[in-house]
């Protein structure tokens, strides 16, 4: 296991590139589609499995939403058939033996023109020249996509303005986002950006919790990454205010969502086995550690011997590796940068290996590339620095 940052250098220099849950097909991922049974792609990974969590968003307000998503979870349990998709690797890598994806979370922009923020825009930018030089076949969005109220329709000129319109190089265009929702989504519409999936085809929402499974081509290594919400895990929180959640708004739909990832941790055998969502885990920023994930998550991340957490929330790029030697990924630097240790002391001494804050940079992100034998991290600074590098071992190496 290597830990080492790498300075001065780029990532360019270093490389040189009936209701359904259904994701709308992508024409260049799928040969046949049948709805329920899945699809048979072309790309060069293996499968993508994706298999929704019973219950299903109402377009209702939130307080509405959660009642009437546990009423139906209550009434109505629902065994939802996967849906087979494969992200299509960059055309210089279709040899390539690995899966790679950058990770990025807290880029929302804007409520007000021009519905950006430089450290936005300077992300995005570098991430279309990461995705070019480097390659990759798609992107964890980590939550908070809209601040600061999220959108209010499926219609909404923000995704527009703030996704499409930024993330536009080339080298994205193709590329799948998966997505989950941060505290200020939840301020606003939910389900219309999970129903956003059927109007663009790089936007991948299908539910408020998912699983992902994938394959490297030519090789038996298998990845799991469980996508989570843990704002319907452990409550919003008021940023404006310094308030962290302070519970679930319905406890019925927080255990239903804990019971499955309980179940998809205990019954995985994938060679890497990750986890993501918005809110960390550990982090020694502003936020700091989530109280409720410390509680309830974090000991099944240790006892199902996990490879990774990634999250954003926290407006920096940290790594944390515990004392079983999970790596914590946080990577919330896509829209503010904010260089607050004020929780330092609440995170375990010795775990903190990376921290990230410069308050007068243009963000960063998360470049991941996983071969059979590890996976290697590095954090890139929207400037094309690359500021650290990591490795994860297969979880049958640790």
């Amino acid at each position: 296991m290597t830990e080492a940052g790498s300075k001065g250098s780029t990532a360019a220099r270093s490389s040189r590139k009936g209701r359904r849950w259904n994701l709308p097909p992508h024409p260049a991922h799928f040969v046949n589609a049948t709805p329920g049974c899945g699809f048979t792609s072309k790309s060069g990974l293996r499968s993508v499995k994706e298999q929704r969590s019973p219950g299903r968003g109402t377009g209702q307000g939130p307080g509405e939403l959660m009642a009437v998503f546990a009423k139906i979870a209550l009434m109505f349990p629902l065994m939802l058939q996967g849906v087979v998709v494969s992200p299509r690797p960059a055309a210089k890598w279709d040899n390539s033996k690995s899966v790679r994806f950058l990770a990025l979370g807290d880029w929302g922009g804007l409520p007000f023109k021009p519905y950006t923020t430089p450290v936005e825009k300077n992300t995005a930018h570098q991430m279309g020249v990461v995705a070019e030089t480097m390659g990759i076949d798609f992107i964890l969005s980590l939550g908070d996509n809209f601040y600061y109220s999220g959108v209010n329709n499926v219609t909404d000129h923000r995704f527009q303005e703030t996704f499409e319109d930024i993330f536009s190089a080339n080298s994205l265009k193709d590329k799948p986002w998966y997505v989950v929702a941060g505290n200020h989504d939840h301020s606003g519409n939910v389900t219309a950006q999970i129903k956003y999936s059927k109007v663009s085809k790089r936007w991948n929402f299908p539910h408020y919790y998912y699983d992902l499974n994938f394959a490297i081509a030519g090789s038996n290594t298998t990845i799991t990454i469980l996508m989570l919400d843990t704002v319907l895990l452990c409550g919003n929180s008021d940023d404006f205010m310094g308030m962290g959640p302070e519970g679930p708004s319905d406890h019925r739909v927080a255990n239903a969502q804990l019971q499955w990832v309980q179940e998809k941790l205990k019954t995985s055998r994938s060679d890497f086995l990750i986890v993501a969502g918005h809110y960390p885990v550990w982090s020694i920023a502003e936020h700091g550690p989530t109280k409720c994930l410390v509680q309830k998550l974090y000991p099944l991340l240790v006892q199902y011997r996990v490879s990774a957490y990634f999250c954003g929330h926290d407006h920096n790029l940290q790594f944390i590796r515990d004392s079983d030697g999970i790596g914590y990924v946080l990577s919330g630097a896509g829209n503010f940068m904010e260089n607050s240790t004020k929780h330092k002391h609440h995170v375990p001494e010795g775990w903190l290996k990376f921290f990230y804050a410069d308050i007068s940079s243009f963000g960063g992100f998360v470049y991941v590339e996983i071969v059979p034998e590890q996976m290697i991290i590095t954090y890139i600074e929207a400037h094309g620095k690359s500021l650290y590098r990591t490795t994860i071992p297969r979880r049958s190496s640790r």
